[in-house]
């Protein structure tokens, strides 16, 4: 046994049995083991920003991680984007990447590159294998890492000659890290401000916006008249039918200020304090009003629906006390696409269990009122805010919830940054219905240059926000990577093309041209 399939063994040993892969010529001794070992699922992606993606998203749905598998400092390097969101969505995964041989790395070859260094800015652990006797450890250390909690990015770098050379065998992974529970104290503390009557905010992410968090923050709500809302960007949100639907901060900061103006205090459940996503002139970067007291409930990774569950005791809130939701009435749109007829359409056609991406900025900024009463389904949300971002996770998502239908919804230009995906998707069959709003611009990034003050765009400054002289054709794009699509100009078709997407059973695209 080589270092390689030590190393393939003990991934699969220790539950690590899904591999996104874009390997080179350091990798072809872990790619030759795959063909000796059985259990483990390999999936190509044509960029490594596709494979780094779909292993968030895989985490996201699963909550076990996945491998992937990349060549030197220029493949890990293209993956950084969207390990970035991962990290931030304190996604586990185990990366694997590719080294020159250890006695090869002085010569400087074309692609050598501080592999550790790149690593290191979006991975909580970073080793490099110094043999092949050492890779079966160091591949089990890199999946405790990955499984521990918080969840981590783990990145273990294989130098060429440790995956050829002869190793011992597989190793054990350490006994899962046991999961932080959470302080009673500061469940207590946030009894007391919740006691209070003073205006509060319980504001959540993370493992707090399950279906069961959920209804335990509807009873808190009840009984205590505070308000609940979740992040702008949640990594995973139980949403629908049945489930307690909470609003999210705006963006956009004169849209957040009034709603958080009025609260004395803000009891954080794995959330972090309300900032602005970038800083504008003569506009503040905290949202909350002075004065405001912050209180953290439970930090990232602790056992937040645990404390809920504490705080509702401590405060005597029972399932009675949750009030009823009036929901907004969905129906099929007909007549001209607008943002209300496509909100309207999505929610139509959200389908039980349904797993929705949600990249799509700008035009699905309303969203989430109306698809609060289509049937219960996650959405999930680009916590790093670097595009390019949904159409990979759509491909973990799928790969890992293989009887569930996934949405995936993207603009025109963050779509352009990982359309290798599709490919992906139609290769392994994948069931995800893509939709595309094709305004034919960075929409947000011209409310940007209004928000930061640059004044009126002249004809440079628009040639940098639009995406015409050549349009892009969407269903020509999808069709070569042999995904089915078709254009919609109207709700009514947009209905029919989601009616033919959702009852479908592999990947297919709808571009929306607005």
């Amino acid at each position: 046994m080589n270092g390689a399939e030590s190393l393939v063994r003990t991934l699969v040993h220790g539950g690590v049995d899904v591999c996104f892969a874009n390997p080179g010529t350091s990798e072809m001794h872990f790619v030759a083991a795959l063909d000796r070992v059985e259990g483990m699922r390999c999936v190509l992606g044509l960029f490594e920003g596709v494979v780094t993606g779909a292993a968030d998203g895989y985490f996201r749905m699963k909550r076990t991680p996945a491998s992937t598998l990349l060549h030197l400092g220029p493949g890990l390097a293209n993956g950084l984007a969207n390990l970035h969101n991962a990290k931030k969505a304190s996604s586990g995964i185990v990366n694997i990447v590719g080294q020159h041989a250890t006695y090869h790395i002085d010569y400087n070859a074309p692609l050598t590159s501080d592999i550790e260094g790149l690593a290191r800015p979006m991975s909580s652990w970073v080793r490099t294998s110094p043999d092949a006797q050492s890779v079966a450890r160091d591949g089990a250390a890199a999946i405790a890492a990955a499984k521990s909690a918080p969840p981590q990015i783990a990145t273990l770098i294989l130098p060429a000659d440790t995956a050829w050379g002869e190793a011992d065998g597989i190793a054990d992974v350490p006994n899962d890290s046991q999961r932080p529970s959470y302080s009673p104290h500061a469940v207590e503390a946030a009894a007391r401000v919740l006691r209070s009557g003073e205006p509060t905010l319980l504001l959540m992410t993370g493992g707090a916006l399950t279906e069961h968090g959920l209804d335990l923050a509807a009873r808190i709500a009840g009984k205590t008249g505070c308000k609940v809302m979740g992040q702008t960007y949640n990594p995973r949100m139980a949403r629908g039918r049945g489930r307690y639907s909470i609003e999210r901060i705006p963006y956009v900061i004169e849209a957040a200020l009034p709603i958080l103006k009025d609260f004395r205090h803000i009891v954080l459940v794995e959330a972090n304090d309300p900032v602005a996503f970038f800083a504008y002139p003569n506009k503040p970067s905290l949202l909350k009003p002075e004065g405001c007291e912050v209180h953290r409930m439970t930090e990232g990774g602790e056992n937040s629906v645990a404390a809920l569950e504490a705080l509702a005791g401590a405060l005597g809130a029972k399932a009675q006390d949750a009030q009823p939701q009036k929901l907004v009435e969905i129906a099929r749109p007909s007549g001209a696409l607008t943002h209300a007829s496509i909100a309207m359409a999505i929610a139509m056609a959200i389908p039980e269990n349904a797993i929705v991406i949600d990249e799509s900025i700008t035009t699905g900024r309303g969203f989430f009122p109306p698809t609060a009463a289509a049937p219960p389904h996650d959405w999930l949300q680009n916590m790093g805010g670097s595009i390019g971002f949904s159409p990979p996770v759509a491909v973990g998502a799928a790969v890992a919830c293989p009887d569930r239908k996934v949405i995936c919804m993207v603009g025109d230009g963050s779509a352009m940054y990982t359309l290798q995906a599709l490919w992906t998707q139609a290769r392994e069959n994948l069931d995800v219905t893509t939709v595309v709003f094709a305004n034919r611009k960075y929409q947000i990034l011209r409310g940007e240059f209004d928000g930061v003050g640059a004044g009126e765009p002249g004809q440079r400054a628009q040639d940098m926000l639009s995406l015409d002289r050549p349009n892009l054709d969407w269903v020509s794009l999808a069709k070569g990577m042999g995904v089915p699509a078709r254009a919609v100009t109207s709700a009514d078709e947009l209905n029919k093309a989601l009616d033919a997407g959702v009852a479908g059973s592999g990947p297919n695209l709808i571009e929306v041209q607005m």
